[in-house]
């Protein structure tokens, strides 16, 4: 395939892990995904202030183009909670809910977020996605499973929660509502937990989600015929194909529409990118995020000419997706495919489909959202992994999703910043005469500290931000050793420099000779080397002063000591100081 071919078809890229076994997992997964997506389709719609039916629209056509043009195996777009919240906040102020001027605006708003999102895939802004680190993904990633969590209560116990509560707002409404909790749709609930669990461990060759929808639906339909409960169900489905439609091209409705357009964009390729990054780390798949641009991008446009309304990646649908067993995008079109099917064939049979079913099934996929081993790792790596973890995990609960990921791709910068504005600079000591010149840090070694030469390794960049630190800690360098005149940078560590840290290193030059010494470089990388000498801030050093080893810079330094100081020490940590003094007279023993 020609370059240019995969990019207009990024599909036929992966066309060779497509076998007969994972078709067989592909269309499993799809059953799955079009069973799961029925009521939500339902729900998010009438969230959204929308008809219903548009929401299962939403999740056909769409779906299709966004997993074949973008660039997650697992990815499943289409309605969300988060984009119906949003829609509805944003739209209702303009036009009735419902009302077919509504409906045209909401259309239109997708077509403008289609075009803002290809524009960014195209203009490849994906490599934004880079700023969101591993640990702000696991952070958002388990908020994201108790928000799942706690949005299926009001199905799982059958107790009544306000239509857009918050994660506070639904829990303070479960504990008071507890003791009027359906007995019968618990118990429906927890069938289906029940059945869903054990078939995960004594039927693994079994897709256990298909298991425990059937037992959940069964037990619930015994309630009926039995004249015991009757268990909500999903109810009736539309049955018709997605009509054609048109959104408006008035530019007095594009520009009223551009500031609810602009934040939508954000949002959803926020939530894509995210969840398609989720998911990525668990399946291994390395995530192209222009290519998620253009997916996301192509399917909201289809959406407005298909009667679908904005939409974007779906943690609830990926998950379901991924553990079910999907293992191409096929998986996604296949659920599309079944959807198109059951709203066409068998809608009717939406009415024997309890909520409490899909509010378990759900409960189980969010549980495993919740990645503990990941989450002790990043406690355990550090304060500030941990800071960006519980910031991002809050977030997610207490703020919308948008808000999360930014304060917590923000603190992940702020933290960055923080640790690079603090090179480490550490003072070490030979491990013993030895001529490796192995050095390690003061409180490591074998032998005292030079009495004349200061060692310092440096691990960090120096440019502006860190210059500071940098000065302050060669400060207090000399301060606790006021008679060691001469001062030696490994710099190794150092990987880069900007003008900031090279006059840097020329001041604190200036002020070691001023002292009666001199400032040494050794083990300078070609990179940070070739920025000191373009400069001409390595002549104002002193050539003399820097050692491509530190085998070199010791022999050398060692030269240029004090011998009289020398006669007097004892240490003689260098292999130098053994048997002559820098002056070239012989050591007496």
């Amino acid at each position: 395939m020609t370059p240019l071919a995969l990019k207009l078809l990024p599909f036929l890229s992966w066309r060779e892990r497509i076998t007969r076994d994972t078709m067989r997992a592909d269309v499993v997964a799809g059953l799955v995904g079009a069973l799961v997506v029925l009521p939500q389709a339902v729900a998010y719609a009438t969230l959204a202030g929308m008809p219903p039916e548009y929401g299962l629209y939403c999740a056909m056509l769409p779906v299709v183009v966004a997993a074949l043009w973008g660039s997650s195996w697992h990815q499943v777009s289409g309605p969300t909670n988060t984009i119906s919240l949003a829609i509805f906040a944003m739209m209702a102020p303009l036009a009735s809910p419902g009302s077919p001027t509504y409906v045209n605006l909401v259309l239109t708003l997708a077509l403008m977020i289609g075009l803002m999102q290809l524009a960014m895939g195209l203009a490849r802004l994906g490599t934004l996605v880079n700023f969101i680190s591993h640990t702000v993904v696991v952070g958002f990633t388990a908020g994201a499973g108790l928000l799942i969590m706690a949005a299926q209560i009001q199905n799982f116990f059958g107790i009544p929660i306000p239509a857009g509560s918050d994660f506070i707002a639904t829990l303070q409404e479960a504990v008071t509502h507890a003791a009027g909790a359906d007995p019968w749709i618990v118990a429906t609930s927890a069938v289906t937990l029940a059945a869903a669990l054990a078939a995960r461990r004594l039927l693994p060759r079994i897709p256990y989600m298909i298991v425990a929808m059937i037992a959940g639906s069964v037990f619930a339909y015994g309630l009926a015929v039995f004249g015991q409960a009757s268990v909500p169900t999903i109810g009736t489905l539309p049955r018709e194909f997605p009509p054609l439609s048109l959104p408006s091209f008035d530019p007095a409705v594009w520009r009223s529409l551009a500031p609810a357009a602009l934040a939508l964009t954000t949002l959803a390729l926020a939530q894509a990118v995210s969840v398609a990054r989720t998911v990525a780390a668990r399946s291994g798949q390395r995530i192209d995020g222009n290519q998620e641009f253009i997916g996301q991008g192509l399917s909201n446009i289809v959406g407005a000419f298909a009667s679908g309304y904005p939409s974007s990646g779906s943690f609830n649908r990926v998950w379901v997706n991924f553990e079910a067993g999907a293992k191409t995008p096929l998986a996604a079109v296949f659920s599309a495919a079944f959807l198109l099917a059951i709203v066409l064939a068998v809608a009717p049979l939406g009415a024997h489909l309890p909520l409490a079913v899909m509010a378990a099934l759900l409960v189980i996929v969010a549980w495993g959202l919740i990645d503990v081993a990941a989450v002790r790792r990043i406690v355990r790596a550090g304060r500030g992994e941990t800071l960006v973890l519980v910031v991002t995990f809050m977030s997610t609960l207490l703020l919308q999703l948008e808000f999360a990921i930014l304060l917590g791709v923000l603190t992940s910068l702020f933290v960055y910043l923080n640790r690079t504005t603090h090179p480490q600079l550490t003072p070490v000591a030979p491990d013993g005469p030895s001529t490796r010149r192995h050095f390690v840090p003061v409180g490591e070694s074998r032998a005292p500290e030079c009495p004349q030469l200061a060692m310092l390794r440096v691990d960090g960049s120096l440019y502006f931000g860190a210059v500071e630190h940098v000065r302050d800690v060669l400060h207090d360098a000399r301060l606790s050793g006021p008679r060691r005149r001469h001062l030696l940078l490994i710099g190794s560590g150092i990987n880069f420099i900007d003008v900031a840290g090279a006059e840097l290193l020329v001041h604190e030059a200036m002020t070691e000779r001023e002292a009666g010494g001199a400032l040494y470089l050794c083990t300078i990388k070609p990179g940070v080397l070739d920025v000191l000498m373009r400069g001409g801030y390595l002549d104002r050093i002193g050539r003399d002063c820097y050692f491509e080893s530190k085998a070199e810079a010791i022999h050398a330094i060692y030269a240029r000591l004090d011998a009289d100081r020398c006669r007097t020490c004892t240490a003689r940590i260098f292999t130098e100081c053994q048997s002559v003094l820098p002056d070239g007279s012989e050591r007496v023993a």
